[in-house]
C-alpha cells in the first residue's frame, strides 16, 4: 500500500489511515484509489470483522478534495470524478463490515461525507465538521443527500448555503458524533467500539448493514445521478476553477 494510505491489523480490526498530513489528508485520485483497495482488502479478509478509519496527524481527519487537483478539471473530468466518488461511497455503504471513523481535527467536504457514511464517529472537542464546498465554487449534491439523512432539511440548507463549519459539541448535539471524548482517547475509544462490533454475529451484521443501505438507496442513486449533471454544469461555467485559482493566488500572496 502506498504512503498516502496506511493499514494496520489489530486483532479482528483493520485500521486504515489517510496519510497526507501535510495536505490535511485531502483526497486526490491516487489516494482515493488506494482507499478503495484498502477497503476491498479488509472486506475480503475473513479475519477482519470491523474497520477503523482515521487521518494522520492531529490537524485533520480530512480536508476534502485536494483543490490543486480539482482546479484543473473541465466538464468531462467532472463527470468521471463523480463516478469515482460513487465507487468509493458504495464501498462504505455496501460492505459487510462496520466502519468507525476516528476523527481528529478537521472533517470537511467529501471527508465530512465519508465520516457520515461510517457507522459510528468518535471525535474530540476541537473537531470541526461541515460542507464548505460552496466557498470553492463547488456545488454539493451528495453532501445534501447524506446531511439530510442525518440532520433533516433545515440544518442541511444552513450548512450547504453558508458553508459554515460546526464545532464538535454542536455536531454531537445533532447526533453526527457518536462518542465525544478527550483527544488522547479518540483512537482507543474507536478501537473499543470496533472490537465491540467485531464481536457481533457476522451474518446479522451484514444483513443489518445491507438493510440500512436498501432503505437509503433511492436517495443515494438520485444524489449520484444529479451530481453528474450538477458538477458538469458547474465546471462547464468555469466558476469552480476560477474560485480555486483565486484561493491559491491569495495564499501565494500571504
Amino acid at each position: 500500500m502506498a504512503d498516502s494510505i496506511l493499514t494496520e491489523t489489530i486483532g479482528q480490526v483493520r485500521r486504515i489511515t489517510l496519510n497526507r498530513p501535510d495536505k490535511l489528508n485531502a483526497w486526490n485520485t491516487q489516494m482515493r484509489d488506494m482507499l478503495n483497495e484498502a477497503l476491498d482488502e479488509a472486506e475480503a479478509d475473513p479475519g477482519i470483522r470491523a474497520i477503523v478509519l482515521t487521518g494522520a496527524g492531529d490537524r485533520a481527519f480530512g480536508a476534502g478534495q485536494d483543490l490543486s487537483e480539482s482546479k484543473t478539471f473541465d466538464a468531462d473530468r467532472a463527470e468521471t470524478w463523480m463516478g469515482e466518488w460513487k465507487a468509493l461511497y458504495n464501498r462504505f455503504r455496501l460492505g459487510s463490515k462496520p466502519i468507525i471513523a476516528a476523527l481528529n481535527g478537521l472533517a470537511a467536504g467529501s471527508a465530512f461525507q465519508v465520516a457520515l457514511l461510517c457507522d459510528l464517529r468518535v471525535a474530540h472537542p476541537g473537531v470541526k465538521m461541515g460542507q464548505p464546498e460552496i466557498n470553492s465554487g463547488i456545488p454539493t449534491v451528495t453532501g445534501n443527500w447524506i446531511m439530510r439523512e442525518h440532520l433533516g432539511l433545515a440544518r442541511t440548507i444552513d450548512l450547504t448555503l453558508t458553508g459554515r463549519m460546526i464545532e464538535a459539541e454542536e455536531a454531537f448535539s445533532f447526533g453526527l458524533i457518536s462518542r465525544l471524548v478527550p483527544a488522547d482517547e479518540v483512537q482507543a475509544t474507536a478501537l473499543e467500539l470496533a472490537e465491540l462490533l467485531a464481536a457481533k454475529p457476522p451474518v446479522a451484521m451484514r444483513l443489518d448493514r445491507q438493510r440500512i443501505a436498501e432503505v437509503t438507496q433511492a436517495g443515494f442513486d438520485d444524489a449520484m445521478n444529479s451530481g453528474v449533471r450538477v458538477q458538469v454544469e458547474a465546471y462547464g461555467t468555469g466558476e469552480p476553477q476560477a474560485m480555486m485559482e483565486a484561493f491559491f493566488e491569495a495564499r501565494r500572496k500571504r
